[in-house]
């Protein structure tokens, strides 16, 4: 049996690994064997392939798995949560002042201050919640 016949042997090998266990790496070293299979399928000898192997696969991890994960990370972020909050429209409840105050956000009673000390807020008026400390809304 020729020995590209073996290295694409090698690749479909690791293709099954990479199916399985949805690793990015399995796939990368199946490149690599593809990469050996071709320098096989040219008549270099098997110093070469191996070398061509060993030098496909780490520069595939060392470029392409770190470009890879990059492109993963950057989907959008949910935030969930008290994290969630900060951003919201809330309607005063009972008048809301530097001191302290009630705010319905989100179907919720909170406790709310205002952010800033010469601020007041009176029931009905929209805030916008700018920062949650404990169990308190700041709002402004």
């Amino acid at each position: 049996m020729d020995s590209w016949l073996w290295w694409l042997l090698v690749a479909v090998g690791l293709g099954i690994p990479l199916a399985i266990t949805v690793l990015p790496e399995f796939g990368l070293f199946a490149l690599g064997a593809v990469g050996a299979a071709i320098v096989a399928g040219v008549g270099a000898g098997v110093v070469w392939q191996f070398v061509t192997f060993l030098v496909v696969s780490v520069a595939m991890l060392v470029v392409v798995r770190p470009i890879a994960y990059r492109k993963l990370d950057r989907g959008p972020r949910v935030r969930m949560g008290i994290e969630a909050l900060p951003g919201a429209r809330a309607t005063v409840q009972e008048r809301v002042d530097h001191e302290g105050g009630r705010i319905k956000l989100n179907g919720e009673i909170w406790s709310a201050r205002a952010l800033h000390p010469d601020r007041v807020y009176e029931p009905g008026q929209q805030v916008d919640v700018v920062e949650i400390q404990g169990a308190t809304a700041l709002v402004d």
